[in-house]
């Protein structure tokens, strides 16, 4: 199956209903787009999980080493990582009791789309989660 993102409609909805973004890769550097990004999504009311094995603290929030040590409840898990990390990742976010898999713009993995899918995830690829609410929710 070709990777196909949800409708805007299903994506729009994701926004709305989550309220927790764990964000796998996010870096402590201001400079980065995973710090800006995620910066922008915490003051539109999210809560920003960092999860990055190399950060003890991001935006104000503990870093964990993996998805695996993050106990409390993830919406939506944002990926910062190149394509070809997005299966082992795929992996540890079936552990989780998250619902969609978040992929930034210019991140695709075929293998990880296909078995997000087969455990019922709403899978976004190659998309930035930043622009996709401004143009979907707005401010």
């Amino acid at each position: 199956m070709a990777i196909e993102n949800p409708a805007k409609e299903t994506i729009k909805n994701v926004l709305q209903n989550a309220k927790t973004i764990a964000v796998v890769g996010l870096s402590d550097n201001p400079e980065r787009t995973s710090y800006q990004v995620s910066r922008v999504m915490q003051e539109a009311g999210y809560k920003i999980i960092p999860v990055n094995p190399k950060v003890k603290e991001v935006l104000g929030e503990k870093a964990y080493f993996s998805l695996a040590d993050v106990k409390e409840d993830i919406d939506i898990i944002n990926i910062f990582r190149r394509s070809e990390f997005l299966p082992k990742i795929a992996r540890e976010a079936a552990e989780t009791n998250a619902f969609v898999f978040w992929a930034q713009q210019g991140i695709a993995n075929q293998e990880a789309f296909e078995y997000l899918k087969e455990r019922e995830f709403t899978v976004i690829m190659d998309m930035c989660i930043k622009v996709a609410h401004s143009v979907l929710i707005g401010r």
